[in-house]
């Protein structure tokens, strides 16, 4: 038994997406036995691209039922069924999204109709869904609509099923996809993540943590870590089930979330930025006699890339007004910037020139007060000296707004 999908979302950013509109058909081998069509409520607006694509507009799918009130007949007409689409990796994922904010873990074997017609018919120009139903012959009406574009999914798994007289290629996909090989694994555990930064953490079957770090992109390490070669990680790819991660914002804020649950990174800034003669270079700090950097890099390239900035700027001719900038507080301030999400501020609250407390607020209120600071701060009970470079960093490259601390 086969359910044949095809989903249309609004268009917003990866993880942000929403089903606008959702086509199943439930298809057992000789005919279509049960569908469902129906557009849906996204609850958030719809990008003037997929308007123009699907002919969708926001006043279609303002009175459309929202997903949740759909969940239960996807659950029912999906049940005990391989879910087939053209590229099915993007439905999949637009499911599982939608069902996860409803706090239901939604799996299902899956099949993708394009690895199936590159097999089956090798000599197609284009695999792209249009382009390949109009070569075969298979009519397409409503292209982009998920009524459509599923009606012709379904018309072309009917023609690769016919071409793969003895189902051995249906059947070898089946077993590839779902088969708990170690590649399996790591799609599994890596499908989901975003490519944002964040503190990942790698646990066992029971959820201790095996590994944790603070990364600049979760997917693309967690990917990396697990294609690597070195017998450092072996433990770590062999008995990872599972992976959290906490999204963090800029690296100060992620540095101070890390010590906050009493996690360390070791990091290593063998860089310097120097200054002599009317000139700034960047350096190894080894190369010196004596360290008398301004501030330092993790890389060469991550330093030239400030001496580039620097050297833009016109103010900063001289090196004292640069010494200037980078002083780190000595009074009260409240040091302001972009949080963890979307609509969501961080702060940095440093009071007698000692950095106190962080936390988070909402990005359409204000911090007016310290009574409020003092609802929102998470307490600092540990030392930042550790910190000072990535603050200098931070103000070297405008990360934070710097403005006197809310009256009392």
């Amino acid at each position: 038994m086969y359910s044949i999908i095809d989903i249309e979302s609004n268009g917003a950013g990866f993880r942000e997406e929403s089903i606008i509109e959702i086509a199943i058909y439930k298809y057992n081998g000789h005919e279509i036995v049960d569908q469902f069509i129906s557009l849906v409520n996204p609850e958030s607006s719809i990008t003037p691209f997929v308007q123009k694509l699907t002919n969708i507009s926001p006043n279609m799918v303002k009175t459309a039922p929202k997903f949740h009130e759909l969940a239960k007949r996807v659950v029912e007409i999906t049940s005990d069924t391989t879910l087939v689409g053209h590229n099915i990796e993007f439905d999949y994922r637009m499911l599982r999204q939608e069902f996860k904010r409803l706090g239901y873990d939604f799996k299902i074997n899956t099949l993708d109709t394009i690895p199936l017609a590159k097999k089956l018919i090798p000599q197609a120009e284009s695999y792209s869904l249009g382009k390949l139903v109009k070569s075969l012959g298979i009519p397409l009406a409503d292209a982009h609509r998920a009524s459509g574009d599923a009606r012709a999914t379904l018309e072309l798994f009917k023609l690769l099923m016919v071409k793969d007289k003895d189902s051995e290629i249906i059947q070898q996909h089946h077993e590839e996809v779902n088969a708990k090989t170690y590649l399996n694994k790591i799609k599994d555990l890596t499908q989901d993540l975003p490519s944002e930064r964040g503190i990942i953490y790698f646990q066992n079957g029971e959820g201790k943590i095996l590994l944790c770090d603070f990364v600049d992109d979760l997917k693309k390490y967690a990917i990396l870590l697990f294609n690597s070669k070195s017998k450092k990680w072996r433990e770590i790819q062999d008995e990872t089930d599972q992976i959290q991660y906490d999204f963090t914002g800029n690296t100060v804020i992620a540095k101070l979330m890390m010590k906050t649950k009493g996690l360390r990174k070791k990091e290593n800034l063998p860089f310097g930025l120097y200054f002599n003669k009317g000139k700034y270079w960047v350096d190894k700090i080894s190369n010196q006699e004596k360290d008398t950097s301004i501030v330092k890099f993790k890389s060469f390239t991550q330093g030239s890339k400030a001496v580039r900035f620097i050297k833009s700027q016109d103010q900063y001719v001289e090196v004292q007004n640069l010494v200037t900038l980078l002083k780190l507080p000595e009074t009260d301030q409240l040091w302001l910037s972009s949080g963890r999400t979307l609509g969501e501020k961080s702060f940095l609250f440093f009071q007698e020139g000692k950095l106190s407390s962080y936390g988070f607020y909402d990005l359409y209120s204000q911090i007016e007060s310290i009574k409020k600071i003092e609802n929102l701060k998470i307490e600092i009970d540990f030392s930042t000296k550790d910190l000072e470079n990535d603050l200098k960093l931070a103000l070297l490259r405008g990360t934070f707004e710097i403005t006197a601390p809310p009256i009392k």
